[in-house]
């Protein structure tokens, strides 16, 4: 009797482990596979399409801003009191004096990274006119009142690609205009508005 109780176990288990092995197997299957996404970016728009004076140059695109942290070094000043002691005929006198020191701190701090892609078109590329090329010029004004300026033109018949980078900046325009080889030279749109640090 117990021998046939003890088959009767075994079989038992083997049946409850043959008909749970699939659901656990497909258990293991169910789990969801996470995915990574892209991080959003701080700013991103698209500006123009701005024209020249004449229409014939005309320039458009977007502007990219990711808001990063970095450690920003600077030197620290601070004051302590010392004793400070003098002989003078033999007799020696202490003072409490303060001394300044500085030193070399760091705090965490963002910065702007921006990247503006812009597509510039010339809708009169023919002739030797001297203004027979589209020319726009990138004005980027940063935090700390610094000017920079960025020209790309496009004296052929398809529209040109044109991308540049940077950091910090709290204002960017474009001015759309005609010229020949060398430089800008006519029809100016005058400043226009290609991002704005809120």
């Amino acid at each position: 009797m117990r021998f046939v109780t003890r088959i009767m176990l075994g079989a038992g288990a083997a049946t409850l482990l043959a008909t749970g092995a699939p659901a656990m197997a497909n258990a293991e299957t169910a789990v969801p596979v996470q995915t990574v996404t892209a991080t959003t970016p701080y700013f991103a728009d698209t500006w123009g399409p701005y024209t020249s004076g004449d229409e014939r140059a005309e320039a458009e695109g977007k502007v990219t801003v990711e808001k990063k942290a970095a450690k920003h070094w600077y030197w620290k000043k601070y004051s302590k009191v010392v004793k400070k002691c003098t002989w003078h005929h033999g007799k020696k006198k202490c003072d409490w004096v303060k001394k300044w020191y500085k030193k070399h701190v760091w705090k965490w701090t963002h910065e702007y990274h921006y990247t503006v892609d812009s597509t510039l078109t010339n809708h009169k590329w023919w002739g030797k006119s001297r203004h027979s090329c589209a020319w726009e010029t990138f004005k980027v004004v940063g935090f700390d009142g610094s000017t920079d300026f960025t020209s790309f033109k496009n004296c052929s018949k398809k529209p040109a690609h044109y991308s540049f980078d940077g950091k910090n900046a709290e204002h960017i325009y474009v001015k759309v205009s005609r010229g020949h080889h060398g430089h800008p030279n006519g029809y100016q749109s005058g400043w226009k508005p290609v991002y704005h640090h809120a």
